[in-house]
């Protein structure tokens, strides 16, 4: 059996720095890989919101993918 838990993140940090290894260190204890995080990034400049999801926490060092936007497209 697969299990994971859904986690939401709220950010001025970009994206790309988000998604760096060892950006989440501080969480270790709390991130398994396949965990998803809900993430909004760059609140204060140009908000990038999607997915990602914990690639690997070894030893304390955690990373996770790059981000899959969500509302790429708006049809208005």
């Amino acid at each position: 059996m697969t299990v994971f838990t859904l986690w939401h993140y709220v950010t001025a940090d970009a994206a790309s720095a988000v998604d760096n290894a060892g950006y989440f260190n501080g969480a270790a204890d709390l991130l398994r890989p396949g965990d998803m995080i809900l993430v909004n990034a760059d609140i204060r400049g140009t908000p990038a919101n999607g997915m990602m999801v914990v690639a690997a926490n070894a030893a304390g060092t955690v990373d996770v993918t790059n981000l899959t936007p969500f509302g790429t497209v708006n049809g208005d």
